[in-house]
């Protein structure tokens, strides 16, 4: 899977990484290579979490590309 995030140093000097795609998906590092790594794993934790919240009974899914 592709994301795009956004990656902004704050005041501190930390670079915070935000995925505009998943709601609340953040993290941040010291450096730009350490907060891409950071919210690899943030992505996906998040996904994780998503797909453990689905109730679906998975003969009524179906996949969509888009």
């Amino acid at each position: 899977m592709r994301f795009q995030v956004a990656i902004e140093q704050d005041e501190a000097g930390y670079y915070v990484a935000e995925v505009p795609a998943l709601p609340g998906c953040l993290s941040q590092g010291k450096t730009q290579k350490e907060a891409i790594a950071n919210i690899k794993e943030a992505i996906e934790g998040w996904l994780e979490v998503m797909e453990a919240k689905q109730s679906y009974d998975p003969a009524r899914l179906v996949e969509v590309f888009v």
